[in-house]
């Protein structure tokens, strides 16, 4: 993580598959997500909360927008593969949000036409007639 992003952490939450791993740098703090919920703190609590919410994420990243394999070359390519994929994400974010606003406005105008059908009501002017 130091070489991509040029820092390095302090604290690291990951789950149990990482527990035999013995290569992390004694100045960063490995949090395991196997104690009991009631030995953590509550600051601990709420990244192990995020943690679990942002692996879902990433497996849908990896299964339905081509995360698994790159076929583009080198670093740039790398990259490239994860804008790309970042983008098809959005995207789809954006349609099914595109498609519920849709989907209330129909719903809504289908209401009110179906409300002026049935209970029309007449007007007042109609109502109150002189003859």
């Amino acid at each position: 993580m130091e070489k991509i992003v040029g820092l390095r952490p302090k604290e690291v939450y990951v789950d149990l598959g990482y527990k035999g791993k013995d290569h992390h740098p004694e100045d960063v703090q490995v949090h395991l997500s196997n104690k009991s919920r009631k030995k953590i703190t509550r600051w601990e609590r709420m990244w192990m909360n995020r943690r679990s919410a942002i692996e879902p994420v990433i497996s849908h990243l990896k299964q339905d927008h081509n995360m698994i394999r790159n076929f583009l070359k080198g670093k740039e390519g790398d990259r490239i593969n994860a804008i790309l994929s970042a983008a098809g994400f959005n995207f789809s974010k954006l349609i099914r949000a595109f498609f519920a606003i849709s989907k209330i406005l129909f719903l809504h105008r289908f209401y009110f036409q179906f409300e002026s059908c049935f209970f029309s009501f007449p007007q007042k002017s109609q109502f109150f007639r002189d003859d």
